[in-house]
């Protein structure tokens, strides 16, 4: 085998350059490194995962693992186990979403170590110590709101009269009357379970506040999100933002995943 001796002005010039190429490559390795690729998102009461279809499919076009959760809503700590056996099965970093009653879940749930950041939806956002009913009840209900009484068993739902104007106005009258009949109740007690740990207290947070909700007022969002330093961005649509305009939703998911 010939061997080549290099004088060391030729080592010197050999040595700049990978170091220069090692300068544009590191950057760039690092950048993908903090880029998370897996979302778990984790459904409101009166609803099921079915719901995010539309973000899904945006999400899963860029290259995202999106996986939906289909918590039981029989309590808080029955959710938050859901949602950690969806966290268990991700391969790496995950953005975990949480709507409405969902971000009271990922506000538990989120302290999983493989939890990058968290994204709320139209979203409670209690802290240690605090309920989702005194959150939800710190401003005034909103006339179109439907959230009935518990029931014999329990079980709270969604007064049909007001379910379209209250949980869904901006989708079409017959696509609301399917909701209304296929909707989840949640028992009721889990309003009043308590976080023990809230996870935007040391993982990034971003928020949508939906202002046309009717299911919760929009300023408690809005309260929540600034208590936390949450970032939050506003778009013009009812509770179910995430089915009307699911681009601005993917978005900011996006964001989360990109730590913009």
């Amino acid at each position: 085998m010939k061997t080549v001796n290099y004088s060391k002005g030729k080592v010197a010039l050999i040595v700049a350059v990978v170091l220069a190429n090692l300068a544009v490559v590191a950057p760039q390795a690092f950048a993908q490194e903090k880029k998370v690729k897996n979302v778990v998102i984790v459904h409101g009461a009166f609803a099921d995962g079915s719901g995010w279809k539309s973000v899904y499919d945006i999400l899963s076009a860029k290259g995202y693992n999106v996986s939906i959760v289909q918590n039981p809503l029989t309590s808080l700590s029955d959710d938050v186990e859901a949602t950690k056996r969806m966290l268990d099965r991700q391969d790496g970093p995950v953005v975990l979403v949480g709507h409405s009653w969902g971000g009271t879940v990922i506000t538990e749930a989120g302290n999983h170590s493989k939890v990058a950041a968290l994204v709320y939806v139209a979203a409670h956002q209690p802290d240690q110590g605090e309920n989702t009913i005194q959150w939800a009840q710190s401003l005034p209900t909103l006339p179109e709101n439907g959230i009935l009484p518990p029931d014999d068993r329990g079980y709270v739902y969604y007064d049909k009269a007001k379910f379209h104007a209250g949980f869904a106005a901006d989708v079409p009258a017959e696509e609301a009357a399917f909701m209304f009949a296929s909707q989840q109740p949640i028992k009721g007690a889990g309003f009043v379970e308590t976080i023990t740990k809230a996870a935007w207290r040391t993982k990034p947070s971003y928020g949508i506040v939906a202002t046309e909700d009717k299911s919760i007022n929009p300023d408690i969002e809005r309260n929540l999100y600034k208590r936390s330093g949450t970032k939050t961005v506003e778009v013009k649509g009812s509770h179910v933002v995430f089915m009307t305009h699911p681009d601005e939703v993917a978005g900011v998911i996006i964001a989360a995943a990109e730590n913009k």
